[in-house]
């Protein structure tokens, strides 16, 4: 069946001509399209027998499994064929394509592997990517691929990047590319604003708005929570409250056969209710949805390269993804959205959701791109580049793992990289081989993927689920959280040609190979019988005191959270110190350390920051003393020196000076730029410091100003006056604003008789303001015009300090009085 031979009436129809009259003559377009206007489906398939593809296939991208499958699936009904003949798709361990598939539908890190097998993608005329607008890292890596590919090699591969909700004009910007619109066929939706929830309520708040819902309006209800644990507590309350309803769960640990249930329309015909994560915002279609209730939150995960851990946070989404929700409730008739959080919180929602690149673990793509042949990730064309500190991160674990060498991919890296795991995972595989530990690797990789398979109070020892995992193997049991485990293990095996193993597992090789993944997460017990143990990373982290693990000396541990302070292990292995010796590591150590003193400088034996056995050394080379001490001032510099009033009056003045005259080069002498620069202010005076109270005594003053040549001084000291001489013959100093404003002189009324006008500094061009007071130093008069002031307001003023100062001469002319300094009798 043909495209022309089905009849379809969906919106997309309207720009279906326009689009592919446009790739005809454009490498690159985006097409905008609400929900529901037939983009995912209808548009691919119109496009397969374009003459530009030349007889080649097509490539579309989805962000999540799950839909990847549905899709696909849809796709290939329309055409009344069985899926695999010109409609397939691939998603990791799995795929349904054959030699007459034109259209394959791809979870997007299958694109990356491709490339990389043909980085000019010969047989393929297009790639689209669907759901662009969730900016899915991996999209983000596929695109960058995708780009340097057309540019380099390819012209003639076509890029359709489609999107429900993307800032259209700035992405058409960076892409260069046209932007053609579907206006779609939304019906309407009313929005209800029920106000904010207490995220701890969540769950109870948000069944009881489902059960109000229920009874105020038809149809089925879609319900959008952030995770698992809150769709569950949620489940368990309505399958009570609304028993003649079909309540159905919907988030990616769910099986295919559960996430399709919550999908079709029931098949008694009862109503129905979806508890979903964001993974129903896009992309699926479920079928009878005209209710839809908004908790406001989503999980995100977020990459911390300080610790090098990940923890999974529960956010306010942003507005397009609120808008994405609500749509849904208007896909096939007019509906309703119960928003519950406020209207003054919706004006609050960032526009758009933070791009994944900017979050998440880097590693992977690091090593991609080192593969592609990039010397400069930052170089490739980024729709939002990637953070320095996480690529830094990633270079760092990277050859902790022997992927890379000296910023180069290794032939070890090349070894992981063409494993579909991450480098880490892969890393402990590739190992496991060589030492003839691959069946237990598999297992381990297994659980390290999925959610734990065992109830939180279980314990930390992933042993423990290892021994369930092969017990229910062999025994030949189907339990829900192990066979999910089992998938992932048993294609691991697949790929490396490796036999199963159901034999007692040794807790030593666990960890030993847990090590191998995640070194910097090798755990010393501390002293004391308290369960805390430090990480090679630098963290501490503790388990229950009643755990099984909890008196063991070292642990390899997979799983922690990444919390300030103490942190929390889920999931470890105990270890064999002497299946440490390969990750132990002499290194000369020259630190600051406030508690401890000061400078330090030893030899240690260690693994990460576990030092086992440490050497004083004397011999210090100045390289060691500038960075330790470098290092010092950039992480506690505002403690370590010295800022008094002094200072902070020449910052104040330098400050004041860049602002004025932004046209000449004058150094920033802020705090953060002291610090930032202090090798090149400090260096010569670092010799001398070797405990805090070293820093304390240098001199900034006299080392800002030894930092720039004495004619800049001179000048600087002229433009800038630290004091000025007011007519009685004081010199006064003034307050200088770091912000720029006009300085302050604080002075006497009776010290400036006879100054006719407000003194001016900086050339002539910044006139200063007088704060001028009575004889007892309390203010009487503001003001930048002085003139004016003795003309207008000195004669009322006049009148006030001649009754609180009687013994004081206020002359009726004070432009020809005398100025002094003491009491001027009558």
């Amino acid at each position: 069946m043909t495209f022309d031979s089905f009849r379809i009436d969906l919106p997309v129809r309207e720009i279906i001509s326009e689009v592919q009259e446009t790739l005809a003559h454009k490498n690159t377009v985006i097409v905008q399209a609400p929900p529901g206007a037939g983009k995912s489906t209808l548009l691919p398939l119109a496009l397969l027998e374009s003459d530009f593809l030349k007889g080649k296939k097509i490539l579309m991208l989805e962000p999540r499994r799950l839909a990847t499958k549905s899709i696909a699936q849809r796709m290939a009904e329309l055409l009344g064929e069985n899926l695999g003949e010109t409609i397939g798709y691939r998603i990791r361990f799995e795929s349904k394509v054959s030699s007459k598939t034109k259209l394959e539908v791809l979870t997007e890190g299958i694109l990356t592997r491709m490339l990389h097998a043909d980085n000019a993608l010969e047989d393929v005329g297009m790639v689209i990517f669907d759901e662009f607008h969730e900016r899915n890292i991996h999209a983000d890596v596929a695109m960058a691929l995708c780009r340097e590919a057309q540019q380099v090699l390819r012209p003639d591969l076509r890029i359709l990047v489609m999107s429900a909700t993307l800032d259209m004009p700035q992405l058409s910007h960076l892409l260069q590319a046209p932007v053609i619109s579907s206006q779609g066929r939304m019906f309407p939706v009313d929005i209800y604003y029920a106000g904010d929830i207490d995220p701890w309520l969540m769950p109870e708040m948000v069944a009881k708005a489902t059960i109000d819902a229920s009874k105020k309006h038809t149809g089925d209800i879609l319900v959008f929570l952030p995770g698992q644990g809150e769709i569950k507590k949620a489940e368990a309350i309505l399958r009570k409250q609304l028993p003649d309803f079909s309540i159905h769960p919907l988030y990616g640990q769910l099986s295919h056969t559960a996430q399709y249930q919550a999908i079709m329309p029931n098949r008694h015909g009862k109503r129905k209710v979806v508890l979903s994560t964001s993974i129903a915002e896009t992309s699926l279609t479920i079928e009878g949805i005209t209710i839809v209730i908004d908790s406001g939150y989503g999980k995100t995960s977020k990459f911390d390269p300080n610790s090098g851990l990940s923890r999974l946070e529960t956010i306010r989404i942003a507005k397009d993804s609120a808008d994405q929700r609500a749509g849904r409730a208007g896909r096939l008739q007019a509906g309703v959205c119960y928003r519950l959080w406020s209207k003054a919180t919706q004006a609050k929602l960032q526009e758009f959701r933070t791009p994944e690149i900017l979050e998440a673990d880097l590693a992977f793509l690091v090593l991609d791109m080192l593969e592609w042949g990039v010397k400069d990730i930052r170089e490739m064309t980024w729709l939002t580049p990637p953070p320095s500190g996480t690529i830094s991160q990633a270079f760092e674990i990277l050859t902790q793992l022997s992927a890379i060498e000296d910023g180069k991919i290794t032939a070890h890296g090349k070894q992981i990289h063409a494993i579909p795991a991450h480098p880490r995972i892969a890393h402990m595989l590739v190992i496991a081989e060589e030492e003839s530990k691959l069946a237990l690797a598999t297992d381990i990789a297994g659980l390290l993927e999925e959610k734990d398979p065992l109830a939180p109070d279980s314990g930390v020892d992933i042993n423990l689920r290892i021994e369930a995992l092969r017990r229910t193997r062999k025994e030949k049991l189907s339990v829900k959280g192990f066979n999910k485990v089992e998938k992932i293990a048993a294609n691991y095996r697949r790929i490396f040609g490796a036999a199963v193993e159901n034999d007692f597992v040794d807790p030593f090789e666990t960890g030993a190979l847990i090590a191998l993944a995640y070194p910097e997460r090798i755990a010393c017990a501390r002293p004391g019988n308290n369960a805390q143990f430090q990480l090679a990373n630098g963290k501490l982290a503790m388990i229950s005191h009643k755990d099984d693990l909890a008196h063991d000396s070292w642990l390899a541990v997979s799983h922690i959270d990444a919390r300030d302070g103490m942190g929390k292990i889920f999931l470890a292995s105990p270890l064999n110190p002497k299946d440490l010796r390969s990750f132990l590591k002499t290194k000369r150590r020259v630190v600051w350390d406030s508690r401890k003193g000061g400078l330090i400088a030893s030899n240690d034996l260690s693994i990460g920051s576990i030092v086992l056995k440490s050497t004083p050394i004397d011999d210090l080379t100045k390289e060691d003393l500038y960075l330790a001490l470098s290092h010092a001032l950039n992480k506690e510099g505002e403690k370590l020196l010295d800022i008094n009033e002094q200072v902070k009056a020449l910052q104040a003045r330098m400050a004041c000076i860049k602002l004025w005259r932004p046209y000449e080069k004058w150094p920033d002498w802020s705090t953060s730029a002291i610090i930032e620069r202090n090798k090149e202010l400090f260096g010569s005076y670092f010799s001398g410091i070797k405990k805090p109270e070293d820093f304390k005594k240098l001199d900034l003053v006299e080392i800002l100003k030894n930092s720039i040549s004495y004619k800049q001084w001179t000048k600087f000291e002229t433009l800038a006056p630290v004091r000025i001489t007011v007519p009685s013959g004081s010199s006064l100093m003034l307050n200088y604003s770091p912000h720029g404003d006009a300085p302050v002189l604080a002075v006497r009324l009776q010290e400036v008789f006879g100054w006719v006008y407000t003194p001016k500094i900086n050339d002539g061009q910044t006139s200063i303001i007088l704060h001028l007071l009575s004889p007892g130093f309390k203010p009487v008069q503001v003001t930048a015009d002085l003139n004016s002031f003795w003309h207008h307001a000195y004669f009322e003023v006049k009148k006030e300090l001649k009754r609180r100062y009687p013994k004081h001469a206020w002359p009726d002319n004070p432009l020809e009085a005398e100025a002094v300094r003491g009491v001027i009798k009558k």
